[in-house]
Order: C-alpha cells, then sequence, then structure tokens
C-alpha cells in the first residue's frame, strides 16, 4: 500500500468552499467540496462517500489538484480524434470535386466516394471509410447532383405522341339541348308541351 499523498499547504478549506460556490463547474464544485473536507480532516474514504466516488477518484483528485490547483480540478474532455484531413490536403479535394474527372483519364464520368478514396489513399497515403468521405463533403457544401437516368434507345419523338394536351379553345354547346325523358316515359323537346286527350 503506498503512502498517502498530502494536500498543497498554499490553499486552505475555507477557500476551496468558495471557490466551489463561485465555480460554473458543477464536477468542479464537487471536487473542491471533497478536498475541503479533507482539509478539515475528514479522511479518504469520508470524502469518497461525501463525493459520491471511490477512494481512488479522490486519490486523482489530490494528484491534480497539487499539480494545477483548483483549475485541474474542471472536466477534461479529449477533444476526439485529431483530423485526418489537412487544409492542403481539403483544398486539393475541393479542387478536384470542381473540376470533375477526365473520362479518358480516370476511367469513370463523375466521382465516386470509392474514387476518392482510393485518390486520397495514393496521393497523400490517408485511409478514410466512404462514409467519413462522404461526411466531409457534405460538410464542405457538396451535394450528389445526377441527371435523370435516360435508356439510350429512347426516342423523344415519339414520346411527344402520347403526351396529354388540353384542347386549345373549348366549343360551347349549341342552342338546341337534345331530347329529354318526360314522366311519362315519352321523348319531348324542351320548350314544346305534350296535349293530354
Amino acid at each position: 500500500m503506498g503512502s498517502p499523498l498530502s494536500l498543497r499547504d498554499d490553499h486552505d478549506s475555507s477557500e476551496l468552499r468558495r471557490l466551489a460556490r463561485r465555480s460554473r463547474h458543477a464536477g468542479q464544485s464537487r471536487r473542491l467540496l471533497a478536498l475541503a473536507a479533507i482539509y478539515d480532516g475528514a479522511s479518504r474514504g469520508e470524502a469518497a462517500l461525501l463525493a459520491g466516488t471511490d477512494r481512488q477518484s479522490i486519490r486523482d483528485w489530490v494528484v491534480r489538484f497539487n499539480a494545477d490547483g483548483p483549475d485541474g480540478l474542471v472536466d477534461r474532455h479529449g477533444g476526439g480524434q485529431k483530423a485526418r484531413l489537412t487544409q492542403e490536403m481539403l483544398s486539393a479535394l475541393k479542387t478536384r470535386l470542381e473540376e470533375g474527372p477526365i473520362p479518358a483519364v480516370h476511367g469513370v464520368v463523375r466521382w465516386r466516394l470509392c474514387d476518392l478514396c482510393g485518390w486520397l489513399h495514393e496521393t497523400y497515403g490517408v485511409t478514410l471509410s466512404e462514409t467519413r468521405l462522404g461526411q466531409i463533403i457534405r460538410r464542405e457544401g457538396f451535394r450528389l447532383l445526377t441527371a435523370r437516368p435516360r435508356h439510350y434507345r429512347q426516342d423523344t419523338e415519339a414520346q411527344d405522341i402520347f403526351k396529354k394536351s388540353s384542347p386549345v379553345s373549348w366549343r360551347r354547346s349549341g342552342p338546341d339541348i337534345p331530347e329529354k325523358i318526360s314522366k311519362s316515359g315519352g321523348l319531348t323537346r324542351r320548350g314544346s308541351a305534350r296535349k293530354r286527350s
């Protein structure tokens, strides 16, 4: 079992409590209050119960506090993986996308993600998945725009025959309205009355 670490002596419990009240980070406040309890004479186990953690975490907080002071107790974030494409590579990729492929040289009529991934690997030695490269390209404002597919034997003149069109002008019906069926079942013309016998 290792020897216990002592806290630095340029701070005290009242100062740590004051810093905990002013902190905007909940994690830092919790850590400062746990260390203030240690300054007041609490054991590491009691400070761990107070902070809701284990004794190893308290030891880690003491190491961070001794090295960097109260600022060392702020949550640290790794920042994620470093970007694989530099600004130079990204500008070369944009230029390649804007210029488009030359079919005789590149063997394709439009860039596919697999072609661009291969080009990045051959030119810069950078390996990216097609999904990740697609995200980068969309983030830079490029979109896949393709024309509607056409059959190579499509006849545009034959299509005109089947197009629906409205007549140029509507014809009005004449003044005479055709015969209509009367109540008795006989045909009559409008305006002519049937004589009863």
